[in-house]
């Protein structure tokens, strides 16, 4: 019998995650595109240097693979519930992304304001100049991090507010790195965060579907041979 794997809302995730969506959203305003941009970019030192050209990589795509096969190592998780509701809420809002970008095909800081003096970027960071809206990173962040909030047991569900503030840091490198803006990083979020509920609750409605009890048919069993 396999056994249905505790999920659940958390709202440690759900409700900072809102309070983002709310409070962000006068900051998107075109005027404060430099201003935010130069805010995060301009302040730096040797250590976040480090820390966020790390910490970038947590919204790449084979960073999430590896973190989502490891759970595999949860016998709860061995299933194709988890399989399918995993590829589907990771997957799918970064297809989301990756088509607006291809469609709007936005410039980069570096290319926006034409590589000036007064961007931070050191000689190993990746400079990039198209396709900056949305932040693919930012959608996966938000994505992987949302989902495992998710799976997280009861007692444990308070990590969900530690996995928002990893997402967060993820997109916040973003725009250090001079790869994208507070606007790119913002609707990144978005998708990855409301896609993967919207995703995941579709998925926990069917989740009975994914599951056979076997004690229950083998009892159904011994009545009719009875």
């Amino acid at each position: 019998m396999y056994k249905k794997p505790y999920t659940s809302y958390n709202l440690f995730f759900i409700i900072p995650f809102l309070i983002w969506a709310v409070v962000a959203y006068p900051m998107i305003d075109p005027k404060y595109l430099q201003y935010y941009f130069a805010l995060i970019n301009t302040h730096y030192s040797s250590f976040a240097d480090v820390f966020f050209y790390y910490a970038t990589w947590v919204g790449e795509g084979v960073t999430i693979t590896i973190i989502l096969l490891l759970l595999l190592g949860y016998s709860s998780l061995r299933n194709w519930w988890y399989f399918t509701t995993a590829l589907l809420c990771n997957v799918l809002p970064t297809i989301v992304t990756q088509i607006i970008k291809n469609t709007v095909n936005a410039p980069r800081p570096l290319k926006y304001f034409g590589e000036p003096d007064w961007i931070h970027i050191l000689p190993k960071w990746d400079r990039l100049f198209s396709y900056s809206f949305p932040s693919g990173h930012s959608t996966g962040a938000f994505s992987m991090f949302c989902f495992l909030s998710m799976l997280l047991p009861k007692k444990y569900q308070y990590f969900g507010l530690l996995f928002f503030i990893c997402a967060l840091l993820v997109g916040y490198s973003r725009i250090y790195l001079a790869a994208h803006f507070l606007q790119d990083v913002y609707a990144g979020s978005l998708i990855g965060g409301f896609g993967t509920l919207i995703l995941f609750s579709i998925m926990r409605r069917y989740q009975d579907r994914f599951f056979k009890d076997e004690d229950v048919v083998t009892a159904k069993n011994d009545v009719h041979e009875k």
